[in-house]
């Protein structure tokens, strides 16, 4: 998250922003409730509308299908 995020505003959003994907529970939360968090992150990805190419992270090319 940090990576896309920023070091702060990731954790802000961990915490605060609830997502509507996961009965508006807040990654932080979800991520307690056991989640899996690749779940989780791309529900978060989903909301903020992140693009797909960039969910794997700046060190992981996407696979080709």
């Amino acid at each position: 998250m940090e990576n896309e995020f920023g070091q702060r505003y990731s954790h802000v959003l961990a915490d605060t922003m609830a997502l509507s994907e996961l009965d508006s529970l807040t990654a932080s939360d979800a991520l307690k409730k056991g989640i899996k968090p690749k779940q989780v992150w791309e529900a978060l990805c989903r909301a903020q509308d992140v693009p797909v190419d960039r969910w794997l992270g700046v060190d992981i090319e996407p696979k080709q299908s």
